[in-house]
């Protein structure tokens, strides 16, 4: 008998032997159908519990179109014309929150701290979003006993600043829980510059107000930021151009004067002539610099409104928002089937390790 024969025959003996083994699993599953019956009986009681007790989890969902930074460079022009008289119309700051860093910005404690501080107002009282989140989670339940936690509440329109140590490390667990649990920002195409923002919740309200109010939150946080230097040059140039205006009509009014006060001056005598030339002069200058002021005024407040806004809102949660519940038979179903699999995966790992030992 040659080499291949040989290797023919281990193979016929090795899948023999694999068919074999499989007979053997299944008689022996067979012979324990008691135990997987029940198996599958209690795990569908367990499921049909779960989902009749579990509480539905609601989804919010908001989705904006960033605002295109490039529109900006159609003013560069206008603000190299303003350059030449010393006067920078800018182009705003925000660059560092464009793009994937806006993501990030969404989702930084700062701005998530600030929208749980935000004031909402349900069936006529007036709370913040902190304190609905320890109404509907019950967190107070779990501070009785706790002195330094009994009596925490975040009022409306409290001064950030004067929080106590523990009022910061309870809003921090917060923010910790809703960015790992509970707050998606993603965007819904590399190539647009839509973003999504989502947040799930048991609470309906909580989802919906805690999503739009995020989304303005950042987006005037963005404006802010990104406005800044612009809104501080519109206000300097502004003060100038009121300024110069106030001192031209004094001048105007100086001239007058200076004419008033010799209206028959003797042709021979320059010196009578030379108080209202003086003035002359000076409502001739201050009508250039006038003029230039409001040219670059104007162009300052058009950088500014080129600028803003950051965010264009496509959808926002509507109620009744998109309820995420398991039905009663589905959890039956799922219940059965996943206890039923973990005790055959136990029988067949107890009979292995059995045989093994043996």
């Amino acid at each position: 008998m040659n080499q291949n024969d040989n290797n023919l025959n281990n193979d016929e003996i090795t899948l023999k032997a694999i068919v074999l083994k499989i007979k053997e699993w299944w008689r022996y599953l067979v012979s324990k159908w008691v135990i997987i019956f029940m198996a599958g009986i209690i795990g569908g009681v367990i499921g049909l519990a779960y989902a009749k007790y579990k509480k539905p989890v609601y989804k919010a969902d908001l989705s904006f179109a960033l605002e295109d930074d490039a529109s900006t460079g159609s003013l560069s022009g206008a603000a190299g014309l303003a350059s030449q008289f010393g006067f920078d119309i800018g182009g705003g700051g925000g660059g560092a929150f464009s793009g994937d860093n806006l993501l990030l910005l969404m989702k930084s404690r700062s701005m998530v701290e600030k929208t749980l501080l935000s004031a909402i107002t349900i069936d006529g009282k007036k709370q913040t979003l902190a304190d609905l989140y320890i109404s509907f989670n019950h967190i107070r339940d779990t501070w009785k006993g706790k002195p330094l936690l009994e009596k925490i509440n975040y009022p409306v329109n409290a001064d950030r600043s004067k929080f106590s140590l523990q009022q910061d490390s309870i809003l921090g667990v917060f923010y910790n829980a809703i960015i790992a649990n509970d707050l998606t920002v993603e965007k819904l195409d590399k190539k647009l510059s839509i973003i999504d923002i989502s947040v799930k919740s048991k609470n309906e309200l909580f989802a919906k107000y805690f999503t739009e109010i995020l989304a303005k939150t950042v987006s005037d946080f963005y404006v802010d930021t990104k406005t800044r230097k612009s809104v501080q040059n519109v206000t300097i140039l502004q003060h100038q151009a009121d300024s110069v205006r106030a001192r031209l009509n004094q001048s105007i009014n100086g001239v007058a004067y200076s004419v008033d006060a010799t209206p028959n001056a003797n042709p021979e005598k320059q010196i009578l002539r030379t108080q209202s030339q003086r003035k002359q002069f000076d409502v001739q200058a201050d009508q250039a610099i006038l003029s230039e002021l409001v040219k670059n005024l104007e162009i300052s407040r058009i950088s500014l409104r080129k600028e803003t806004p950051l965010i264009q809102v496509i959808d926002k949660p509507i109620l009744p928002l998109e309820k995420d519940k398991v039905g009663k038979a589905k959890g039956t179903v799922l219940g059965a089937l996943i206890l039923a699999f973990i005790t055959i995966a136990y029988l067949l790992m107890k009979k292995l390790f059995g045989n093994t030992l043996n």
